[in-house]
């Protein structure tokens, strides 16, 4: 009886466990930590304080659905650093990127650090916990929205907040 009580309770550990990855176990299994975090809260100061670039590392369907305010498209697939050196001369000038979660916008912060920019933060949990804590974001127009684009299905567990857009 005692032993089949362990089972049950060593059953139940592992569910529990295996059932809910947070976003730092994501985080951590796709990211280096090579760029460091930023957080949402501290973003939303630097915003406030016009102290930052935000760069979006998004697709540009994802962009033209919602963005976090004054984010500037530079991409993914189509990234290019000379892009960015023609927009932000200034290699010492504090950089935030950001995609969905905080793993693309890594890849492209690494981009950046090679182009010489030497101030680059990747925003932790991405456009998604910036709308997750109630910050704003906007749509194309300007407007702000409750639309994100969440990247696929699998990935929207992650938005809580908000309205979630696949396409």
């Amino acid at each position: 009886m005692k032993l089949r009580l362990v089972y049950i309770i060593l059953f139940l550990l592992g569910l529990q466990s295996s059932a809910q990855e947070s976003l730092q176990q994501l985080l951590n299994t796709y990211n280096t930590r090579s760029i460091p975090y930023i957080s949402v809260e501290e973003l939303r100061m630097l915003q406030l304080n016009d102290e930052v670039y935000i760069l979006d590392a998004r697709e540009f369907e994802e962009y033209e659905v919602s963005r976090i305010p004054g984010g500037l498209f530079i991409g993914f697939s189509d990234f290019s650093s000379e892009m960015i050196t023609e927009k932000i001369p200034d290699s010492d000038r504090t950089i935030v990127v950001y995609c969905s979660l905080g793993i693309r916008s890594e890849e492209i912060g690494e981009k950046l650090r090679k182009a010489g920019y030497s101030n680059i933060r990747n925003l932790y949990g991405g456009i998604f916990e910036w709308k997750n804590n109630g910050y704003p974001i906007v749509d194309s127009e300007g407007n702000e929205t409750e639309k994100v684009h969440s990247f696929s299905k699998a990935w929207s567990k992650w938005l809580t907040n908000g309205e979630k857009v696949y396409e």
